[in-house]
């Protein structure tokens, strides 16, 4: 990996370098901003107001990224298949199934880091990862969204909501569509709030084929100005009345739990 040009922070408020100093498509590490520094609340949330998330694997220092282009799923472009609208209809009609917001968040996190993904080895979603976003959830930035069945969860997501915006981190399914249904779910309550776009981070075919599609960084960043500091939702819970907002019927749900 180069390293002549990368920046380095050090553990205390060095600020990050411009998004313009990340790596480029020849580099080997495309999108690759900076090294070093801890996972502190007040880092982060500098990060992603800027546009800039950590990733790395175990072995290596935090490593922060500002892609471009970036992947995003702007809800109002959300891909709803008739395989995945049948799904959400037995969903919402079925007792015992809900849709759960911050119930279990640890959990949703723990569930994420531990999800087998094809050609990974191992997790980005290391310990400290997993403490810092778990204190950054207890002061009210960060959220999942959950998909629970007879009282289980089995599937969700979790991401960063800031202002009118929501950057997702990671998705976990311990059943069929589990983790397809919380992103539903997210669509829906974003739409429902005024919140136009999900960053995706990184582009996969899973998240193409949902609707989310890439485009420029400096794009993504104007997005960013527009919207960090409008005021978010009042409130992060999950209103069944929401799936009419994805063209379902919400008649015969459950009353939202949490």
């Amino acid at each position: 990996m180069p390293t002549l040009d990368l920046y380095w922070l050090d553990d205390d408020a060095t600020p990050l370098p411009p998004t313009s100093q990340a790596l480029g498509p020849d580099s080997g590490a495309p999108g690759l901003l900076a090294a070093g520094g801890r996972l502190t609340l007040q880092r982060l949330e500098a990060a992603y107001r800027h546009g800039v998330f950590p990733w790395y694997s175990d072995g290596q220092p935090v490593l922060w990224w500002a892609p471009d282009p970036r992947m995003v799923l702007p809800v109002a472009e959300f891909r709803l298949s008739r395989s995945l609208r049948k799904t959400l209809t037995r969903f919402i009609r079925t007792p015992g199934c809900e849709i759960r917001v911050d119930s279990g968040f640890e959990r949703v996190i723990a569930a994420c880091a531990g999800a087998l993904r094809e050609g990974q080895q191992g997790t980005w979603i290391l310990p400290p990862l997993q403490r810092a976003y778990s204190a950054w959830h207890r002061a009210g930035a960060v959220h999942s969204f959950e998909t629970w069945i007879d009282g289980r969860l089995v599937g969700g997501l979790y991401g960063v909501g800031i202002g009118r915006m929501f950057f997702g981190e990671s998705m976990f399914s311990h059943a069929t569509d589990a983790s397809k249904i919380a992103l539903a779910a997210l669509v829906a309550f974003c739409r429902a709030h005024g919140i136009t776009l999900i960053d995706c981070q990184q582009n996969t075919q899973h998240l193409a084929s949902l609707g989310a599609r890439e485009i420029a960084r400096a794009d993504f960043e104007r997005h960013l100005a527009l919207t960090l500091g409008d005021t978010g939702p009042p409130r992060w819970t999950y209103d069944p009345a929401h799936w009419a907002l994805l063209g379902l019927d919400p008649s015969t749900a459950a009353s939202p739990t949490a």
